[in-house]
């Protein structure tokens, strides 16, 4: 049974109050000071306090200050007839779990009992309980025939109740679970089906629309170049293109609690290009064309994976350079950098003013990348983010205490525009698929080109005219194919091994909301 101390110089008037907080099964116990509230609450057993601000000798305020020291885990309400702003300020600093101004009723009381002692609880059954009663109409929506637009009204939803359902009941959990992957497997058809309609009207220069989505290379044109003004003219402030790499919606969207009081935010999003990696998708969103543009237009570009890492996204800067010249912005002060390591990172942080004095700041932040990859090369990690919902927390818990953080922070400070993007999202990979081809295939997890591929038409899509998905052809009879799902390729050359190496880690290359429905945010400083 609750147990509830109460603190007030009238107590015995407060009689009715109790006895009904009794009735509802909580054991009340009462004391008329101050000093006699201190004593009691220090013993401990209590799971709530209520202390009345205005007592003789020993106040409500310094009541609650000693309590604090003695037990501060202890939640404790302050009841008060002062609605002076002052007093409020003060016993909010002190950390009050509530604050109720006199005369209050039992249910009043009771409200505030359960607010704090029963909050969770009642907020996960009502999470719960709204997940199932909608589940119909959602499982309904994803069954049906939708446009890009509807599948991320789909997706926003899904993602809002894997946030919201942390914690719940484990059957409610693989509810969730079977019903985002039934919603992966019916967009998976959905993008085979309209990704080549989307790459032509891409070509022939049609606008982004409710059917056809703004791809990775159109970002920088559509959401960023605008802000720099008419060409020509001066740009009204400087603007910095923050990208992400391999920031999925639901990291974002826990990133974003922490900069409501700093920014007016405006929210969209885009589609990566497939497929959803680095040197497709991300050098695709610097050059502003098509990966297919990009070979014909630059030697330097290159999709090898045979080649260092670094190489594959290694002309990003020239590729900036390139498309501001193309769009007539060439007098555009630009800077680009790419922010690897945590002293590169600080260095960013610490010198946003001289970031600030360009146009154009385009800065790649490599960290959930990095992240993702070592948890997968990590045991430590790995029991650390077990699942995505570990993985998630683990993000936030870097984000809130990251260099990152601290630069938005100091950027909200300035006259400015933040624009916040990535390339792509990741997916954790479960179901080994396995595929055939040469010994010149690529390595990736969830994508692969090369001659003569062959794999399951339930887990991958099969790319046979590369050209069709905007994708240079890199040879005579070579293919392309993206995993499905939470698919991952595997050869069937030691093939449990590598099942059970890459089992149960975070990819990206292939086809899922989470790699391909993407957050380009738009963020103006408050005040």
């Amino acid at each position: 049974m609750p147990r509830i101390l109460w603190a007030d110089d009238e107590i015995d008037l407060l009689k009715p109050h109790v006895l009904f907080l009794e009735a509802k099964g909580y054991a009340v116990d009462t004391v008329s000071n101050g000093t006699d509230a201190v004593d009691r609450a220090s013993d401990g057993g209590y799971d709530v306090v209520f202390l009345d601000e205005q007592m003789p000798g020993l106040g409500g305020l310094d009541a609650l200050q000693a309590i604090k020291s003695h037990r501060p885990e202890t939640p404790v309400v302050m009841i008060t007839k002062s609605e002076e702003e002052h007093i409020m300020e003060d016993a909010i600093g002190r950390q009050i779990a509530d604050y109720l101004i006199k005369p209050v009723n039992p249910k009043q009381i009771l409200l505030s009992v359960k607010k704090i002692l029963d909050g969770a609880q009642i907020r996960g059954e009502a999470v719960q309980r709204d997940y199932l009663q909608g589940f119909g109409e959602l499982s309904g929506r994803i069954g049906g025939d939708l446009d890009v637009t509807e599948w991320t009204e789909v997706y926003e939803k899904l993602v809002r109740h894997d946030l919201d359902l942390e914690g719940a009941d484990e059957g409610v959990r693989q509810i969730l679970d079977d019903q985002y992957r039934e919603a992966n497997d019916r967009f998976a058809g959905f993008v085979e089906d309209r990704y080549p309609k989307w790459i032509r009207e891409a070509i022939a220069g049609e606008k982004p629309r409710r059917d056809r989505p703004l791809l990775s290379h159109e970002i920088l044109p559509s959401r960023v170049f605008p802000h720099l003004g008419d060409v020509g003219g001066k740009p009204e402030r400087p603007v910095v293109f923050l990208l992400v790499d391999c920031m999925r919606y639901d990291q974002w969207l826990l990133f974003e609690k922490h900069l409501h009081g700093l920014y007016d935010i405006d929210r969209g999003w885009h589609f990566g290009l497939l497929p959803t990696a680095t040197p497709f998708s991300r050098n695709a969103i610097f050059g502003g064309l098509l990966p297919i543009d990009l070979a014909k237009r630059f030697q330097s570009y290159t999709v090898d994976e045979r080649q260092d890492e670094s190489s594959l996204n290694a002309h990003e800067a020239e590729y900036l350079e390139d498309l501001l010249k193309r769009k007539h912005r060439g007098d555009i002060r630009f800077r680009y950098d790419k922010l690897v390591s945590q002293s590169d990172g600080l260095g960013f942080a610490d010198r946003v003013a001289d970031y600030l004095q360009h146009d154009l700041s385009a800065v790649v932040v490599n960290f959930v990348d990095i992240l993702a990859h070592s948890r997968s090369d990590t045991k430590i990690l790995k029991e650390i983010a077990p699942d995505v919902p570990a993985y998630r927390a683990l993000t936030e818990a870097w984000f809130g205490h990251s260099w990152l953080l601290a630069a938005l922070q100091e950027l909200a400070r300035h006259d400015c525009t933040v624009v916040i993007s990535t390339d792509h999202g990741a997916v954790r990979a479960l179901h080994p698929a396995k595929v055939i081809g040469d010994r010149e295939t690529s390595t990736s997890l969830r994508y692969k080109h090369g001659r003569n591929l062959k794999v399951d038409a339930d887990d991958a899509i099969f790319v046979k005219e590369p050209e069709e998905y905007g994708l240079p052809r890199l040879g005579i009879n070579e293919n392309y194919i993206f995993a499905k799902g939470d698919s991952y390729f595997v050869y069937p050359t030691n093939y449990n091994r590598y099942v059970n190496q890459y089992r149960d880690t975070f990819q990206h290359g292939g086809v899922t909301m989470e790699e391909c429905l993407l957050p380009v945010v738009t963020l103006r400083p408050k005040g």
